[in-house]
């Protein structure tokens, strides 16, 4: 009897392929040698589990080779979640899971939260933490007494910046792949907003809680400008940014209004302004155009998204 092999427990036997007899399976392992045994169920499970926990232990321990970070503000919080393996990150600014505010308020829930003092962040040990020039200057310069190297980041004001500060996150993270990813995302929304943007230059005005606007130099109004729209606020006289009253969102007269969201009520008075019935006339629904601002109150990846929504909104009131 000629056995050849025993795939899915079957053999050959002079050239005709049959399940083999009970008396007949010692034989047939005998004679197929020392590889037979990897043919049987349970050695195939046992190898793949293996394997499973060797890539596992190889893929954790070079996540453990890169630097372990913490955050101690919002805006870098978004940075890290974006572009970090999940050990790399120790904990992130009291901030971060904000949902309104933080687009990534989701993914920082896995984290610890801290309160944003010194004397935690030095327990965590971190390689190096992560901040804006504006966070809490007390907790900064201990850090630095400390011998704990901080990375200051300025705000983003244009889109230029924003993909700065995400090659500069990349190279601190050893994440340079994520990071021109992320860059390629925002390229390629640039793209489609370009070629949905208003032929007519409309001034808008980004009016958000308690009347405020954000003005000329700012990352709103260069994602406004990618889109062939201008920003109504320098009318105003705001520069950086400023609250403007009733009366003078009425006598700009903007063609369109830029809000975070619809509401159906005023739930406090930070909104109280937007749903006023003069602007509510001047402004319906099709005049109005809508960006969540956890997408735009940092520089970031989420740019790839915002770009998208203000494509969405002009494609809805140009119709």
């Amino acid at each position: 009897m000629r056995v050849r092999e025993c795939r899915s427990q079957a053999i050959e036997v002079d050239g005709a392929r049959r399940q083999p007899q009970s008396h007949e399976v010692g034989a047939t392992l005998e004679d197929a040698g020392p590889d037979a045994s990897a043919c049987q169920p349970g050695f195939l499970r046992i190898w793949l589990a293996t394997l499973t926990a060797i890539l596992c232990l190889c893929s954790y321990a070079y996540a453990l080779d890169r630097p372990r970070v913490v955050s101690i503000n919002m805006c870098t919080d978004q940075l890290l979640l974006a572009l970090a393996d999940p050990p790399q990150i120790l904990g992130l600014s009291p901030y971060g899971r904000d949902r309104a505010r933080s687009w990534a308020a989701e993914a920082a829930g896995g984290y610890p939260q801290l309160s944003g003092g010194a004397e935690e962040i030095l327990m965590l040990a971190p390689d190096f933490v992560v901040s804006s020039r504006y966070t809490k200057r007390s907790t900064r310069e201990i850090l630095k007494t400390q011998g704990v190297t901080v990375a200051e980041f300025d705000s983003a004001l244009t889109i230029e910046d924003t993909k700065r500060q995400i090659v500069r996150m990349g190279a601190l993270l050893g994440q340079e792949g994520r990071a021109m990813a992320a860059i390629a995302r925002i390229d390629s929304a640039l793209v489609r907003v370009r070629a949905a943007a208003s032929r007519t230059p409309f001034r808008v005005l980004p009016l958000a809680r308690r009347g405020w606007v954000s003005g000329r130099d700012s990352l709103m109004s260069a994602l406004l400008s990618a889109a062939g729209l201008v920003n109504a606020s320098e009318e105003l006289g705001f520069r950086s940014g400023g609250f403007a009253s009733l009366e003078q969102v009425v006598m700009a007269r903007p063609d369109f209004l830029l809000v975070e969201s619809e509401r159906d009520f005023a739930e406090d008075q930070g909104v109280a302004l937007l749903m006023h019935p003069v602007i509510e006339k001047l402004y319906p629904r099709n005049k109005r155009l809508l960006l969540p601002e956890k997408l735009t109150v940092c520089g970031g990846p989420m740019l790839a998204e915002a770009l998208d929504r203000l494509t969405a909104e002009i494609e809805r009131v140009g119709r």
